[in-house]
C-alpha cells in the first residue's frame, strides 16, 4: 500500500473563547461601593480583559510567524506565553498542538488538541489535526474516530475525508478510502482526485 502523507490544517481557527475571572471581596468586611465606583470598576475589567485579549492574540501572531518560518520550538514558545495569560484559549492549544506535530512530538501535539477541544467541543479543525497526530502513532482506528468527529461536525471539511481515506487504506480498507476520497474529491480537492484516479477502480 502507498505511504501518503496526511494533512493538518493551520490556517482557519474556530472562534475563541476567553474567560474573564472576577475578583470577589471577602465576605467580612463592609463594602460601599457608589453608582459611579461600580461602573468604573466594570470599566476596568473590560480594559483588562481587552487588553489579555490583544497579548493573546499578538503571541499567537508572533508565533504564527515562527511557525511559517519553520522556527517550531520559538512557535511553542509563543503560544505558551499565550496559554500562560488565558489558560482557556483553544486556538493558542491548537496551534500549540500543530507546532509539536511538525517536531514529531504526536503526544504532546495530541494532548494540546485534545484540550482545545475541551474547551471547544465542536472545533472541528482540532479533530481533523489530532486524527492525523494519533495516525502518526500508529492509531489508526482513533485517527478514524476523530475525522468522522470532524465530518459530524462540518460535513464538508475536505480535508478530513482526505485523512480518514488515508487511515482506511493503512488498514487495508481501500474501498472505504475511495469512498472517502471521492468525497473529498466532489468538494474539490485535488489530491483526493488524485488518488481516486491513482488507486480507486
Amino acid at each position: 500500500m502507498p505511504r501518503r502523507t496526511a494533512v493538518i490544517v493551520v490556517g482557519a481557527a474556530a472562534a475563541a473563547f476567553t474567560a474573564v475571572a472576577l475578583s470577589f471581596l471577602p465576605l467580612w468586611k463592609p463594602v460601599a461601593i457608589g453608582a459611579a465606583a461600580l461602573v468604573g470598576i466594570a470599566g476596568a475589567l473590560v480594559l483588562e480583559r481587552k487588553g489579555k485579549e490583544r497579548n493573546v492574540i499578538a503571541y499567537i501572531k508572533s508565533g504564527n510567524a515562527k511557525y511559517e518560518l519553520g522556527d517550531y520550538q520559538r512557535a511553542i514558545s509563543e503560544y505558551s506565553k499565550a496559554i500562560e495569560i488565558d489558560p482557556i484559549h483553544a486556538d493558542a492549544y491548537f496551534a500549540r498542538g500543530n507546532a509539536k506535530d511538525e517536531l514529531e512530538d504526536y503526544e504532546g501535539a495530541i494532548l494540546d488538541y485534545t484540550k482545545a477541544l475541551e474547551i471547544t467541543p465542536h472545533y472541528a479543525l482540532a479533530y481533523n489535526n489530532r486524527g492525523v497526530a494519533k495516525r502518526k502513532t500508529g492509531d489508526n482506528r482513533g485517527a478514524v474516530s476523530d475525522y468522522t468527529k470532524a465530518l459530524d461536525i462540518d460535513p464538508k471539511l475536505a480535508v478530513a475525508y482526505l485523512n480518514r481515506g488515508i487511515s482506511k487504506e493503512n488498514d487495508g480498507n481501500i474501498t472505504g478510502a475511495c469512498v472517502d476520497w471521492r468525497q473529498a474529491s466532489q468538494l474539490g480537492d485535488e489530491m483526493a482526485a488524485k488518488w481516486v484516479n491513482e488507486a480507486c477502480r
